[in-house]
């Protein structure tokens, strides 16, 4: 039996077609026929009918049909389903013969081509005898021929031909040769099909047409057989849904046949073909939980069904092939656009398939074992005449006996002894390993990465079983990663035990070494005594010497390793292996930890390393390096003890390189920084320790970093969240738990001993040099030189304060944009213990707002650390936050000259503009000057001199201004008419004379002027008095290019007799004044109202009175009458 007996026969497996064999055609030397035959085989897509075609002679030989049964009375079937019969319906008869002939409508040798073609016919249907296959016939004819019923020779000789032939109507056609030849191929697949269908149906007839002869006494297999025959001719059919029914028939039919150890393999065999069908077809259906549940009825069924005992691997081969189509049934239909799940995926019925592979090969074990003497019988018992079995699942030796007892017990020994020979030459691994790599497949591909990582554990046992053990340690190196991280370390420790197998026996050095290192740590879960023995094996390695074999390790495999065991200690190659831990758990932990984050750098870099093994008894290194980012230091971290090779598993527990098991080992390094590294950080990037010497092999352990292996960063969460109270240990031992890796550390500078003081008047006013005194005072022991200042705004601030804000050591100037925010390393000299010196530095603030301004001083100092005389680079700063404030606030006004407030200006009617300053410095301000630049459009009305000069300010007091100023008529502007600037020059009170004076610019405001058609003003004196006259005159100016009608008259008042025009009209030229006066007697003494004048201009009613009072005075004082003095008092007065 080979190794492919389980596989299924291909014609079960295939898509059924209806078979249809083409006669007549030359395809190797007549071009025409070729041409016709690639249309039929040619680029056959899904929407074309399902038809397998096959050129044949047309005298070819059909298999032959056997002469019917009349009664099935006397009629015992020898077995359920013959071997050839799906491959007969499928290759060798056919549904419908086509006989293709070249004959044209018009040929002139009518009578003996159609004599011919009648003879071809003949000679078909006598190799067909007895079977119902159809017959056609295809005309090529080189012209297109006319629609039917026109061309009446072509009707005449059709009918002839098919009365010749004896052809219904319906089997003839014509094929002509021409530019569409694919289009006339399709519609006669079409019509071949109609005809296989008939033929399919008809045979499915003549086969249910037998039940009514059988009886379920002695014809129980012919029920099957029959039910089978009738659902693979429906599948040809194409008629899914009744083969489905018809094979669940079947499948019901076959378990209740009597089952047998005689039998129960033809029982299996023909459920296991049924069940592959349904299966098949629910996919095709789309019901895949239909499919699924007939096969877990199916498995459920038969794996009791074991059939003989001592050919139980058999059992366990059928159930693996079930499982393995399955599988491959499911995966197809995923292909095809079903969607599978993570917990429902061909992964898993693979990996049943694959378990069973392995109960195989156990029973071929356990039963396959023969002594070497025993030989294969002869003759074979599992030959057969024709070398095929005449039914499925019989056996060789008793074909078609059907009998429960067996007639010749010797023969079925033998027979049974032949099968297990033959099993014991199966390659087992082989097959397993294949089931679990398309288990692995699947489930990556949905995403299950446990059950992924457990069965590549399986696939690695399985090569270390074949002896591939290159395969078998790639495939346990790859998931040992996912044990480590997930911790789960009794899986970790079996499979490192095999892989540690596997690098013994391919005597892998490095792979050994590695191996044992970590099945000697904390994540083994072996014995003492094994971890004792990988110890001494260790040792051995490490000595040069061959290790002892590992147990239960095939016996010529390890004595083949033991010649390459001695072939590598005699060859002279490299004896130092470093090997990274952060990827695996070796049975040494370490940590590196920094005393301080920080060191100053006249201070020694002091840290420990801290060792601990978990192996079973004291081992001594010989070496530990630990390396930096700057490798200078590297040199000052060499802890180095000379040892024999002997010594490393002697129970010493002297020297600092010794570590006792369960013992925390701490180990304390120093080293002076480099002035140079002062701001950067000094990391550790390994920790070697080496294991062994060089005179036999040594191995270094490299922790990247601070130390730290696979399982440290999920221990150092375990316990800091643990609760559990640690035992009290000796002053000097500690907790390994409790012990933090800190692999880096910043350098500082020396810390400095000088003092920096700033002296300052805040907040700095805007625009002014604000003066900023440091002051540094050294209180080192021994001189400082190099002393630098760096003075100014801090970096990091707001872009705008950077560009708003100058610094300068010279005030007697005012910086300008060119100067910096700030100055760095202004060089001020040497200082002498105790000695102090002064800087001033001068500071313009464009904008308001707070700052931060840094001063910082640095020097160099000459200084001695463990006795290593450097010099050391000090610095100090300090920083100061200033707040700048506008120094005053202006407020401008415009007035009429009654110093009433005016939202708009008249032209050339006189204006006060009114300048209020309002200190708001906390400091006295001294107003140097003071000046008014008017704009073209303005005109002062005297001289504009500064009304503030030397006015010293303090905080809330204000100087006011005021300027009489006529704006000529400018027409009508948009927004207004510009006024011009306000220049201020100021300093603060308290500054020194050196320091510039600020001169502040205020923009004054636009003031809008209009254009009035006449101005009245009054000339009157500043007061009356009581019963004296009072003489008052109007002057009226025409300010327009029109003659204006004016009426002019005059309210009484109460408080005043008049003499004067009481009422008048009169007319005024463009650009002239009329003058009015009047006599105003008063008569009680006060603030009294004056008569009032009320002007009508007759072209301008807009013009009112309202308008008028803002340029004529309305009130007057008038003092009481008094006494009469001479001319003496009054000029006195």
């Amino acid at each position: 039996m080979s190794p492919t007996q389980w596989d299924f026969p291909v014609e079960l497996c295939c898509r059924p077609m209806a078979f249809v064999t083409l006669t007549g055609l030359d395809v190797v030397y007549n071009a025409v026929h070729r041409a016709v035959w690639d249309a039929f085989c040619a680029n056959r897509r899904a929407d074309r009918v399902p038809i397998s075609f096959k050129v044949l002679p047309g005298d070819h030989e059909y298999p032959k049909c056997r002469s019917k049964r009349t009664s099935y009375e006397w009629y015992i079937p020898k077995g359920i389903l013959k071997t050839g019969w799906m491959n007969k319906h499928l290759n060798l008869v056919p549904a419908l013969v086509v006989v293709f002939y070249e004959l044209d409508w018009d040929e002139p040798q009518w009578k003996e081509k159609q004599s011919e073609c009648a003879t071809r016919v003949e000679i078909v249907r006598q190799s067909l005898q007895g079977r119902n296959t159809k017959v056609a016939v295809v005309l090529i004819q080189k012209k297109t021929p006319l629609p039917p019923g026109e061309d009446v020779i072509a009707s005449e000789r059709a009918a002839a031909l098919c009365n010749v032939c004896e052809l219904s109507g319906k089997s003839l056609f014509v094929l002509p040769h021409t530019d569409h030849l694919v289009g006339y191929i399709i519609r006669l697949e079409n019509a071949f099909y109609e005809h296989a269908q008939t033929y399919y149906y008809t045979e499915i007839r003549r086969v249910k047409s037998h039940k009514e002869f059988l009886n379920k006494t002695t014809h129980q297999l012919l029920f099957v057989r029959h039910q089978f025959k009738i659902a693979f001719f429906s599948e040809l059919k194409q008629d899914t849904q009744n083969a489905l029914k018809n094979y669940r028939t079947a499948y019901n039919l076959v378990h209740e046949l009597r089952a047998h150890e005689t039998n129960i393999l033809e029982i299996k065999t023909m459920a296991g073909f049924i069940n592959y069908k349904i299966c098949r077809l629910c996919f095709q259906h789309n019901t895949p939980l239909d499919a699924i549940a007939q096969f877990r009825k199916h498995i459920d069924l038969c794996k009791k069904k074991i059939g003989s005992a001592e050919l139980s691997f058999e059992h366990a081969a059928w159930m693996s092939k079930q499982f393995q189509a399955f599988g491959d049934l499911f995966d197809e239909a995923i292909k095809l656009g079903l969607t599978a799940i993570q917990t429902q995926n061909p992964g898993f019925y693979y990996q049943q398939a694959a378990y069973y592979a392995q109960e195989r090969k156990q029973h071929a074990r356990a039963l396959c074992n023969h002594d070497a003497s025993v030989m294969y019988p002869s003759p074979d018992p599992l030959e057969t005449q024709t070398g095929v079995l005449d039914f499925y699942g019989q056996r060789p030796w008793r074909q078609g006996i059907l009998s429960f007892d067996l007639s010749d017990p010797e023969k079925e020994k033998v027979g049974i002894l032949a099968i297990q020979l033959l099993e014991r030459s199966v390659v087992h691994s082989e097959i397993i390993i294949s089931l679990l790599s398309n288990a692995v497949a699947q489930f990556k591909k949905y995403k299950c990465p446990r059950m992924k990582s457990h069965l590549m554990v399986q696939m690695g046992e399985e090569y270390y079983y074949a002896k591939d053990y290159t395969k078998a340690l790639k495939l346990l190196d790859y998931v040992m990663c996912d044990y480590r991280s997930e911790r789960w370390w009794t899986l970790l420790t079996s499979i490192l035990t095999t892989a540690l197998k596997c690098s013994y026996l391919m005597a892998q050095l490095k792979d050994y070494i590695t191996y044992s290192l970590e099945l000697l740590g904390r994540a083994s879960t072996l014995k003492d005594d094994q971890k004792s023995r990988i110890e001494k094996n260790l040792m051995n390695v490490l000595m040069n010497e061959s290790p002892d074999p590992e147990p239960d390790c095939d016996v010529l495999a390890v004595k083949t390793a033991q010649k390459l065991w001695a072939d590598r200690v005699s060859l002279a190659g490299s004896n130092v292996f470093t090997i990274g831990v952060q990827d695996f758990v070796p049975f040494v932990q370490c940590k590196a930890k920094f005393h301080a984050p920080s060191f100053h750098v006249d201070v020694p870099v002091q840290f420990d390393v801290y060792l601990k093994a978990d192996c079973p008894h004291p081992i001594r290194f010989s070496k530990l390096c630990v390396s930096f980012n700057n490798q200078a230091y590297n040199q000052f971290c060499v802890l180095e003890e000379a040892s024999k090779a002997s010594e490393v598993l002697e129970n010493l527990t002297q020297g600092k390189m010794c570590l006792v098991p369960g013992k925390t080992r701490k180990l304390l390094f120093k080293f002076v920084a480099k002035t140079e590294d002062v701001g950067k950080k000094i990391e550790i990037t390994s920790v070697d320790l080496v294991l062994g010497s060089e005179s036999g092999r040594c191995v270094v352990l490299s922790w990247q970093g601070g130390g730290g292996d696979a399982a440290s960063s999920q221990e150092a969460l375990q316990a800091a969240r643990s609760f559990k109270r640690r035992p009290k240990l000796p002053d000097n031992e500690v907790h390994w738990d409790s012990i933090i890796i800190q692999a880096s550390t910043m350098i500082i500078s020396r810390v400095p001993n000088i003092s920096v003081h700033l002296r300052h008047e805040p907040p700095a006013l805007m625009n002014e040099m604000y003066c900023l005194v440091v002051t540094v005072q050294s209180h080192e022991k021994s001189p400082i030189r190099d002393v630098k200042l760096t003075a100014g705004l801090k970096p990091g601030q707001d872009a705008n304060l950077t560009q708003k804000t100058h610094v300068t050591l010279h005030g007697a100037e005012l910086c300008d944009e060119s100067y910096p925010a700030l100055l760095t390393d202004i060089p001020v000299g040497d200082l002498h213990p105790g000695q102090q010196l002064e800087k001033t530095v001068y500071v313009r603030c464009g904008t308001v707002g707070s700052r931060m301004f840094l001063v910082y001083v640095s020097y160099l100092i000459n200084t001695t650390v463990e006795g290593k005389e450097i010099v050391c680079k000090c610095h100090k700063d300090e920083t100061v936050t200033i707040e700048t404030v506008f120094p005053f606030d202006v407020a401008v006004r415009f007035v009429s000259t009654k110093f009433e407030h005016l939202e708009r200006v008249y032209a050339d009617i006189p204006f006060l503009l009114m300048t209020d300053v309002l200190s708001a410095s906390p400091w006295a301000l001294t107003i140097v000057s003071s000046e008014l630049q008017l704009a073209p459009s303005m005109i002062a009305m005297d001289h504009l001199e500064s009304q503030v000069d030397r006015v010293v300010l303090q905080t809330g007091e204000s100087a006011s201004e005021c300027f009489c100023l006529r704006c000529p008529s400018a027409g009508n502007v948009e927004g207004g008419v510009a006024t011009g600037h306000y220049i201020i020059s100021w300093k603060r009170t308290s500054g020194m004379e050196s320091i510039p004076v600020i001169s502040t610019v205020i923009t004054l405001p636009h003031v809008i002027v209009e254009n009035i058609p006449l101005h009245v003003n009054a000339d009157l004196p500043s007061f009356g008095r009581v019963r004296e006259s009072l003489p008052v005159r109007y002057h009226l100016q025409n300010k327009t290019d029109l003659v204006q009608d004016v009426e002019i008259s005059v309210e009484p008042s109460d408080a005043f007799m008049f003499s004067g025009l009481k009422q008048i009209r009169l007319r005024i030229l463009p650009g002239t004044k009329q003058e009015m006066l009047y006599n105003f007697y008063p008569l009680m003494a006060g603030y009294q109202q004056l008569p009032s004048l009320n002007i009508n201009l007759l072209r301008f009613p807009s013009f009112t009175n309202q308008l008028l009072r803002r340029f004529i005075p309305t009130s007057i004082f008038v003092k009481p009458q008094g006494r009469l003095m001479d001319d003496t008092s009054i000029a006195a007065a």
